[in-house]
């Protein structure tokens, strides 16, 4: 019997039919949906007179556009945006689809809010047009993003024209250390390989090191591979993954309950299977780490420099270190720790979670936030929102002078109105450091969630684990 990688378990249990050596048809257990990658897709649908056979594995969630101010009742002002949420309803409407709407309680980010309702369980495969669903290896289930043309196909057949990827496994060992977290791991990884060094595979991340993370940490580090290039992320389910589907997922109960966690153990790779590419890591080598480039792999340590470009070899390398030096008006050789930002923002599908707001509460408890510097909070879902009101962190937050919002995607792209300004710099939980991606001339430093809260009130990039009082 040939030994599988975890990765091929999942595609061939979801294989339709062979299409050739190098492309299938794959089911797809759950479609996610949002408001600005489905319009044409239900337009191509409505053209061929075509209907959704299967509403039910299909979820839609309107979170990039819309607003985040704390007003009792949310408005879309954009005519366009306000349009597209309007489509997206009418459209769920017509075919029966779930939908969190504008003003749902439990809406939020849509890779926040499905595994919290329990929509994301081990072995699944999970599509949505937004390249961040590989969150979902966290839990098992093979996720990625499809294109506008592709929704339309999902949604006719609830099946996909996929091309085969690689396997790659990161093997992570060891522990991290005081004031390091997944976020910092995950960025210290997409540094080494590089933005392209998974282009192509699909990622399983394994070690000592991965299996001591929460899931809300699996979820932050399978969320950022894409970044590095991945076509998905998977981590082997384990009893932590299973006890956060159960306490999740209402209709697993009984015998179906037997039956799902003994199919979730064998979701993992044989012990003999054969990856094309391997990398090890040592979680002790990790600190905290921070972008200083427009791309997540132009990070370093926060006691690090901004590279030299005439250090560099490589012209292409060094063309484009001086490219994003321009952009973000750092001078090379420059120490990060201590550069000033104005703005903070905390939230997103990366690091919206109930775990990253602790985090931020601990740092600024007792503290306020750094004169001339704005910070935002903006909680993943209506639930995370909830569960830090409960919880006393959002009192936390905003007697530290931190504006707390409602959730949404925000201020991770520059598609609502929370938008930078040109030239104004931001310590940033979000995944992606593009050019213009938080505002037209903006500059983004990715960062742990500590780390942001650490640059807030102190008006610098800084390293949280000098601060007295943090206790992560």
């Amino acid at each position: 019997m040939t030994s599988t990688t975890l990765y091929r378990k999942l595609v061939d249990s979801h294989t339709v039919s062979v299409i050739d050596e190098s492309n299938v048809l794959l089911f797809c257990d759950l479609h996610l949906m949002n408001e600005y990658t489905s319009p044409q897709a239900f337009t191509g649908l409505h053209d061929q007179g075509r209907g959704v056979p299967y509403p039910g594995q299909n979820v839609a969630v309107v979170s990039h556009i819309i607003p985040t101010h704390p007003d009792a009742v949310r408005v879309i002002q954009d005519p366009a945006s306000a349009l597209q949420a309007a489509n997206l309803k009418r459209n769920c409407t017509r075919h029966g689809i779930p939908l969190f709407d504008t003003n749902d309680k439990h809406q939020g980010i849509e890779h926040v809010v499905s595994p919290e309702h329990g929509m994301i369980r081990p072995g699944m495969v999970v599509i949505c047009g937004d390249s961040h669903t590989t969150t979902y290896g966290a839990l098992g289930a093979l996720g990625f993003g499809i294109g506008t043309s592709e929704v339309e196909h999902v949604l006719a057949t609830q099946t996909l024209v996929y091309r085969l990827a690689k396997d790659m496994r990161i093997r992570v060992e060891g522990q991290l250390p005081t004031g390091v977290t997944a976020k910092d791991l995950v960025l210290m990884i997409i540094g080494r390989i590089g933005a392209q060094g998974a282009r192509g595979y699909v990622v399983e991340l394994c070690g000592s090191a991965i299996d001591a993370l929460s899931i809300e940490a699996r979820f932050t580090l399978c969320n950022m591979m894409v970044e590095a290039g991945a076509r998905g992320a998977l981590i082997a389910p384990d009893e932590k993954a299973s006890d956060y589907v159960l306490a999740r997922a209402a209709d697993i109960r009984g015998a179906l309950r037997d039956q799902a966690l003994a199919h979730w153990k064998t979701l993992s790779s044989d012990a003999d299977a054969s990856f094309d590419v391997e990398h090890r890591f040592d979680a002790s080598e990790v600190s905290p780490h921070v972008t200083w480039g427009t791309s997540p792999d132009q990070v370093v340590p926060i006691t690090g420099h901004v590279p030299r470009p005439d250090e560099l070899t490589e012209p292409s390398q060094r063309r484009s270190v001086q490219q994003a030096l321009r952009y973000t008006r750092l001078e090379p050789g420059t120490a990060l720790q201590g550069v000033p930002v104005q703005h903070v923002f905390i939230g997103s599908c990366t690091n919206g979670r109930i775990e990253d707001l602790r985090a931020v509460a601990e740092v600024v408890r007792g503290r306020r936030v750094a004169p001339g510097v704005r910070a935002m909070v903006v909680p993943g879902s209506g639930a995370v929102q909830a569960q830090a009101e409960a919880e006393g962190l959002a009192d936390v937050l905003v007697q530290a002078g931190f504006e707390w919002r409602k959730p949404g995607c925000s201020m991770c792209l520059a598609m609502n109105d929370d938008v930078l300004s040109e030239g104004t710099r931001c310590a940033s939980t979000t995944n992606r450091n593009f050019e213009g991606r938080q505002g037209r001339g903006a500059i983004t430093h990715l960062m742990s969630p500590a780390m942001a809260a650490a640059a807030a009130v102190t008006g610098v990039i800084c390293d949280v684990r000098l601060m007295e009082t943090h206790h992560v």
